[in-house]
C-alpha cells in the first residue's frame, strides 16, 4: 500500500456504477430444478434455475408466466463475457434506443453461493446496478445475462484473487481516511509529513485487522479446474447472483456472442427472446 501519496491523492481527489413472489411446487420441495425455455430467433435455450437461490429462482418463474421476457432482446453482448436481456423497454425500442435501463420496480437481495456456484460458462446470473449507488449488491428485478467468458490460467486466477484482496484492503483504508479528513487537511497544510505518515500506518494497521476478520480471496480446486477448462468470468464471483445455468442450447449462446454490435455493445441485428416458458 502507497504511503503518503495515497493519503495526498484521496485528499484532493475529495476536492475535485426486485422482492419476487414466492412460489409453492412440489419438485422444488422434492430437490428438482425447475427448467424454463428461451424461445429466441436464433434457437432455443434451455435453463436450469437453482434451488439454493429460491428467491431468484421464483421471481424469474413469475416474469416468465407474465410474459415480462416476451418479446425482449439480448440488448447488450460482449464477446468472451456474456449476453445480457431482460430489459421491458427493449420490447418495441427502435433501433437507435439506448437500453439498459428498463425495470420492473423493485430489485432481489443478493444470494451469493460463492464458491460453490460461480461464473463459469453458460450459467444465468442477474444484473444489477453499481456499488455505488448499489452497496448491497441487490440484483435487478428483470435483467439477467448468460456468460461466455473465456479461459483462465491457474497463475493468472491466483494473480486475480491476490489482486482483489488488495483491492479490498485499499478500500477499507479509504473508508477509514475519510473519517479523518480534517486531521489530514490540518496536517498537509501545517507540513507536518511525520504526523501524517503516523496516521498512515495507524490507518493502514486498522484496516488490516478488519480484512483479516474475513476470509480472504481464494479460487477452489472446483472453480479452477472450471475457469481453466471451460472458461467464465472469475472476477464476478461474489459480485452478483447467479441462479441457473444452460442445459441446452448452448449454440444457440455462441451465435448470439458473435453479434456484431454497435459502440453500446447491442447487436445490429435483433436477437429476440420471441417467448419464455416454463418447462413443466
Amino acid at each position: 500500500m502507497k504511503k503518503l501519496t495515497l493519503l495526498f491523492t484521496l485528499a484532493v481527489g475529495l476536492l475535485t456504477a426486485c422482492g419476487g413472489t414466492k412460489k409453492n411446487n412440489s419438485d422444488m420441495e422434492n430437490g428438482n430444478e425447475t427448467r424454463v425455455r428461451l424461445e429466441t430467433n436464433l434457437g432455443n435455450i434451455t435453463l436450469k434455475l437453482y434451488n439454493e437461490t429460491p428467491l431468484h429462482r421464483d421471481n424469474f418463474i413469475k416474469l416468465v408466466k407474465e410474459g415480462v421476457y416476451d418479446s425482449t432482446l439480448f440488448h447488450r453482448v460482449i464477446k468472451n463475457f456474456m449476453c445480457q436481456a431482460g430489459d421491458p423497454n427493449s420490447k418495441t425500442a427502435p433501433d437507435t434506443a439506448m437500453l439498459g435501463d428498463g425495470d420492473v420496480g423493485y430489485t432481489v437481495p443478493a444470494e451469493f453461493r460463492t464458491p460453490a456456484i460461480f461464473h463459469k460458462r453458460g450459467v444465468l446470473a442477474a444484473a444489477r446496478e453499481g456499488d455505488d449507488v448499489n452497496p448491497e449488491k441487490a440484483s435487478s428485478g428483470c435483467q439477467f445475462y448468460i456468460v461466455t467468458g473465456k479461459k483462465f490460467t491457474e497463475a493468472q486466477l491466483i494473480n486475480m484473487a491476490n489482486q482483489q484482496n488488495q483491492a479490498r484492503l485499499d478500500t477499507v483504508f479509504q473508508q477509514l481516511a475519510r473519517k479523518h479528513m480534517k486531521e489530514i487537511f490540518k496536517l498537509r497544510k501545517a507540513g507536518d509529513n511525520d504526523a501524517l505518515l503516523e496516521l498512515q500506518d495507524s490507518l493502514e494497521a486498522q484496516a488490516r485487522a478488519i480484512v483479516k476478520q474475513e476470509p480472504a480471496k481464494t479460487f477452489t480446486p472446483e472453480q479452477i479446474q472450471a475457469y481453466t477448462t471451460v472458461g467464465g468470468t472469475p472476477h464476478l464471483d461474489g459480485n452478483y447472483t447467479v441462479f441457473g445455468e444452460v442445459t441446452e442450447g448452448m449454440d444457440v449462446v455462441e451465435k448470439i456472442e458473435i453479434s456484431k454490435t454497435n459502440r453500446a455493445d447491442r447487436p445490429l441485428n435483433n436477437v429476440r427472446i420471441l417467448k419464455a416458458v416454463v418447462v413443466e
